[in-house]
């Protein structure tokens, strides 16, 4: 029986989060890191002020991902699949030694940058719950051929959908599906259009930093969650890294893949518990946890468990 750890996006941040780090060895070494590599303490991202920025909001995801991760490592929880979610899909990199962390906070920072410059206001995204795919697609149609530009960014769940676009429009498909009544339209604290062809040109810019940078064969399974299948060759990694921000996120498709790969216990890192709540349905028959509410000791039985029966 595999062990799956997952890394949250944007959307599951909070004030506090670096400086609430568990004080573990492990934590302690990543934030030293992050600070010789970005030239401040990590610190001065996680305030709420600081957080309003997008380029914050990721490098915080990364390290308090990638912290995670290093504690339940060095504490005897070894994974043997990672998946990420947009911007967790960096952690999970490094986390599967493809990618070194000093790279990886240099390429989420110029990430952050490109996708605040490409939109610096008026865009955003919006969860949608309780409609089927092709009742969302049906709306985002209509609001497109009125002049919106609205674009389906992921498929978390069977009826839990994400849409990325303007903010006039996210409002507009709001009051349709408040409406008609079937539906609920949440706005998410996002502030970029992830996940959509609206990103086409930060992705490509990003494309060029990645290309300077030398990707490792990953020890573990790395599960993108834009393809829903397993990446073993570096060139295939930073293909993923680079382009994951204008692609459709297929979540739903790469969680039942962990789950057909053997995964039966799947633990969310810091800070997040969303992804442990739409992976349940998927591990009806494993365990899913989280750091953000575990307690490390049942973390470790779960995980020994997993190991006897492996």
């Amino acid at each position: 029986m595999s062990i799956l750890f997952v890394f949250p996006g944007q959307g599951s941040q909070r004030p506090g989060m670096l400086q609430q780090l568990p004080a573990h060895a492990a934590c302690q070494a990543v934030l030293a890191e992050a600070e010789a590599v970005l030239g401040s303490s990590p610190y001065l991202l996680d305030s709420a002020a600081a957080l309003r920025s997008t380029v914050a909001v990721q490098l915080c995801l990364l390290i308090a991902g990638v912290a995670s991760a290093r504690l339940l490592q060095a504490e005897g929880i070894q994974p043997q699949m990672v998946a990420g979610l947009s911007i967790g899909a960096f952690a999970a990199a490094v986390v599967a030694e493809a990618l070194p962390l000093a790279a990886a906070l240099r390429l989420v920072r110029r990430r952050g940058q490109l996708m605040e410059q490409a939109y610096p206001q008026g865009y955003g995204m919006s969860v949608v719950s309780g409609l089927a795919l092709p009742q969302l697609d049906s709306l985002l149609a209509q609001l497109r051929a009125a002049g919106s530009p609205l674009y389906l960014a992921n498929i978390n769940a069977e009826r839990q959908l994400v849409v990325a676009g303007s903010e006039i429009g996210l409002q507009q498909l709001a009051s349709l599906i408040q409406t008609g009544g079937a539906g609920r339209c949440q706005r998410l604290d996002i502030s970029v259009p992830s996940h959509c062809s609206l990103l086409d040109e930060a992705a490509s810019a990003l494309r060029q930093d990645v290309a300077r940078i030398s990707l490792a064969t990953p020890r573990l399974d790395y599960l993108s969650a834009n393809a829903a299948r397993v990446l073993r060759r570096p060139e295939q990694i930073a293909d993923d890294l680079a382009g994951n921000m204008a692609r459709l996120v297929r979540w739903h498709d790469c969680s039942r893949l962990a789950y057909e790969r053997g995964a039966r216990l799947a633990v969310e890192m810091l800070p997040g518990s969303t992804l442990s709540r739409l992976l349940k349905p998927v591990f009806a028959q494993g365990v899913v946890m989280n750091m953000a509410q575990d307690r490390l000791d049942s973390l470790q039985a779960q995980a020994r468990r997993a190991q006897a029966e492996d």
